[in-house]
């Protein structure tokens, strides 16, 4: 099924403002991959997971393993970010199609999913940003009930069905040698780590299996899912392209447990930008932040936002908030308290504006 290519089409008048932003020598500086550099986190993040399963396999006292079990946890979901990188072509100087799926497949191992299908779920997220149906993480994964108890669905083992059931609905429209890709990956990667747990269990008993693999992949994984989803297109402006994801206060701390991932709104502005030069690419896009009026966020600020207010996805958490100095947004005054809200005429008079 051909899908719209709405966010392309949203951003195409914004992408002067962008190209200025940064001098072009330092862009491509910034677009420069290597595959050491790349390697070299990867090893970090398969050694945290080596490390830590042979202390957790060990250790008995909840002082000592479960510092190292969250660890863990954030670690088997930060692989999705090396998964990423190589769904970007943002690894190798240049394209080496072999390597990159032994990469993306040794990734996914990690979570349970699919290469394949994330490969095609998040470049149909990025073509799609901001179109209700056409983006697969909207339409698909983003809460339908601005709901606290629903909500923290998403922080417990409940993710799990969730959003392999989110991935199932979105395959029925891929095609079927697709789809058979897709089924296969998937089986082998649950069949592994069903093996992994079936060995714990048999070779540790249920204190092993229960530290090493239930506790970060079951308790901690859905919190870090949970934490990286929050910064990235929940709290935005709907009515401009420039400010259809979150942009998040650097912190040396969530740029180790998320592997740079935080960084998300500078992602979409240069998808192919390595991970590492991420955090560069913030620094450097300040000033055009500044002139938008963009605010940057703590993860404590969307976690509070989120639950506690009950703040609705997708929308303008800062709308009743004093704004910074920054450009009117193209939307009309009296139209801006629908559009914040996400309803339909919000949504039109968004559409109107941009174009």
């Amino acid at each position: 099924m051909s899908k719209s290519r709405h966010y392309w089409k949203e951003i195409a008048a914004f992408k002067e403002q962008l190209r200025d932003a940064i001098p072009l020598d330092e862009l491509r500086q910034l677009h420069e991959r290597d595959a050491r550099m790349h390697l070299l986190y990867a090893a970090r993040q398969f050694g945290i997971v080596a490390v830590c399963g042979v202390l957790l396999w060990r250790l008995t006292n909840p002082l000592l393993w479960i510092p190292l079990a969250i660890l863990e946890g954030f670690t088997f979901f930060n692989m999705t970010t090396l998964l990423h990188e190589v769904v970007h072509n943002s690894v190798f100087k240049s394209t080496r199609r072999g390597w990159e799926r032994v990469l993306g497949l040794a990734y996914a191992s990690t979570s349970g999913i699919s290469a394949s299908q994330f490969t095609r779920w998040h470049l149909d997220h990025h073509d799609n940003l901001g179109d209700e149906d056409d983006d697969p993480k909207r339409h698909w994964l983003s809460p339908k009930r601005n709901a606290r108890w629903f909500k923290l669905l998403y922080c417990t083992p409940v993710l799990m069905p969730l959003y392999f059931r989110a991935a199932a609905a979105e395959a029925r429209s891929y095609e079927p040698e697709l789809r058979r890709r897709i089924r296969n990956e998937r089986l082998a990667t649950m069949a592994l780590q069903f093996s992994v747990m079936g060995a714990l269990l048999f070779f540790g008993g249920w204190g092993p299996m229960l530290r090493i693999q239930i506790v970060p992949y079951f308790l901690v994984f859905p919190v870090a899912f949970t934490l990286n989803r929050l910064g990235q297109h929940y709290n935005i402006d709907p009515t401009h392209p420039l400010k259809w994801a979150t942009l998040m206060k650097p912190s040396r701390l969530w740029d180790f447990l998320f592997v740079y991932s935080n960084y998300h709104l500078e992602h979409h502005y240069f998808p192919r930008v390595p991970f590492y030069n991420l955090r560069k690419l913030h620094m450097r896009l300040r000033p055009l932040y500044d002139g938008l009026g963009l605010k940057p966020h703590t993860y404590r600020q969307i976690v509070w936002q989120w639950f506690v207010l009950n703040r609705a996805p997708h929308t303008d958490w800062e709308l009743a908030d004093a704004r910074p100095p920054g450009p009117p947004s193209p939307v009309r005054g009296v139209d801006r308290p629908a559009v914040a809200a996400g309803t339909s005429s919000g949504r039109v008079a968004a559409r109107i504006a941009i174009r």
